[in-house]
């Protein structure tokens, strides 16, 4: 696979080496799922080809113009139609089957993340972009070049079955699923704004997401998957002095100290975790410009993450009246904002059940269906507000790599086996057609 690195996915296609008819089903194959299984593979070194010309070149979220572009590109190649631009840098492609059925829709996430890649990949990313301010390098850290190029796999295979398709498959590509910037919006809230689940009506939507789980493990669970998530943000207004004076002013490094401490306890000491899981973290800590000046203003960031309504509104009440009372105890003026919200990732339970079927097509004997809860968010959660929806996990760990000591997603050494990336592609597909082949 090497080779594929220095050859472009545009020059392997008009060479004729990765057409769309070269993905027809070898002579004695049988049946539809013997097609998928022959056309998926077909199609895996341009799958590879397209995740690492994403990896090596990402981009952060509402800025993903050159993914955007390549996955026009290549939609409009397959004969589908194709909207630009929707929520921001979005894609929706459209393949209408040869025979009247339901609409299916697929959707993968382009965004990268604000990290510094340290896996030494020959297709490593040397990006950097502008993101709240601040040049920050770029890397794929959480898998979205895989989903993008498993997803255009999957789009690859489906054309190529077109006429036996009873039904419609839209093929989602959505930008900023990590969170726009600060003040900005972005992400599935403006996909579905903009009509990703419109023109057609989309009946039900499936999500995959890769992770450092067993290769070619899938996983999820019915209901509750995926936390909510709450972005905290905590502005604290003191008075500035000299480091070697602190009582002439307000000591933002303690003020800093206790609210870490504080937000701690209440994650641990003050909530039944034993009930509902409940994350609580602070992230950044911003304050000061120089070693002997204490600063009159301090910004810290992080995440609240929790399964239910319940216990998100008792840990917001719990942490805006602590900040409060930390800052009144230095008389310094504190406060906790929370936004940008994100649901819990729900799974129709009809669907999840209904779901194992196609999945095990795809991976036989891997498939887990009462999966962990996961701390980590997503907002495919708000097209399952919208249309039943089932989200699945990809385990894609190398075999090399200790099960203990995988780095995960958001390391600047995540990186997977790119193997996987045909079990994804036959997992969305199967997904789709089993789907529109349902009586």
């Amino acid at each position: 696979m090497g080779a594929l690195k220095t050859v472009s996915v545009l020059a392997l296609t008009a060479a004729g080496f990765l057409s769309v008819p070269a993905l027809a089903a070898p002579a004695g194959s049988k049946g539809e799922g013997g097609k998928v299984e022959a056309a998926a593979k077909a199609v895996q070194p341009k799958v590879v080809a397209w995740r690492r010309d994403v990896h090596e070149h990402p981009e952060l979220g509402n800025q993903e113009v050159r993914t955007a572009a390549l996955v026009a590109r290549e939609l409009k190649a397959l004969g589908l139609e194709v909207r630009e631009g929707v929520g921001k840098t979005g894609v929706v492609g459209v393949l209408k089957g040869g025979k009247p059925g339901k609409v299916v829709a697929l959707r993968a996430d382009m965004d990268a993340l604000p990290v510094l890649e340290k896996t030494g990949l020959s297709f490593a990313s040397k990006a950097t972009a502008t993101w709240e301010g601040k040049t920050v390098p770029v890397m794929h850290a959480c898998g979205h070049d895989t989903h993008v190029a498993m997803l255009l796999g999957a789009a690859t295979v489906l054309a190529g079955m077109k006429n036996d398709i009873a039904g419609t498959v839209v093929f989602i590509f959505q930008p900023a699923e990590e969170g726009p910037q600060a003040g900005d919006e972005g992400g599935a809230k403006l996909m579905i704004a903009d009509g990703a689940l419109d023109n057609p009506k989309v009946d039900a939507i499936f999500g995959l997401h890769i992770g450092p789980g067993d290769a070619h493990a899938l996983n999820y669970r019915p209901e509750g998957f995926y936390a909510g998530a709450d972005r905290l943000t905590i502005t604290v207004k003191g008075k500035q002095t000299h480091g070697a004076r602190p009582w002439a002013g307000i000591d933002m490094a303690s003020i800093s100290a206790d609210i870490v401490q504080a937000l701690n306890q209440i994650a641990a000491r003050q909530i039944d975790v034993g009930t509902s899981p409940t994350v609580l973290t602070i992230a950044t800590i911003n304050m000061g410009v120089r070693n002997n000046i204490i600063p009159e203003d301090l910004v810290m960031s992080g995440t609240l993450r929790t399964f239910t309504p319940e216990r998100k509104a008792e840990v917001i009440a719990k942490t805006q009246k602590a900040v409060a009372a930390i800052g009144d105890r230095y008389g310094a003026k504190a406060e906790a904002v929370f936004t940008q919200p994100y649901p819990v990732t729900w799974n129709d339970a009809a669907l999840s059940k209904w779901v194992k079927a196609p999945l095990e097509k795809a991976s036989p004997g891997k498939v887990d269906d009462q999966a962990a809860l996961v701390t980590g968010a997503e907002d495919f959660s708000l097209y399952g507000q919208k249309v039943p929806a089932v989200f699945v996990q990809l385990g894609g760990r190398k075999a090399d790599v200790p099960a203990a000591g995988a780095p995960a997603n958001h390391s600047p050494y995540f990186d997977i086996d790119e193997a996987v990336l045909e079990t994804g592609v036959k997992a969305e597909v199967f997904m789709a057609l089993d789907y529109l082949a349902r009586k």
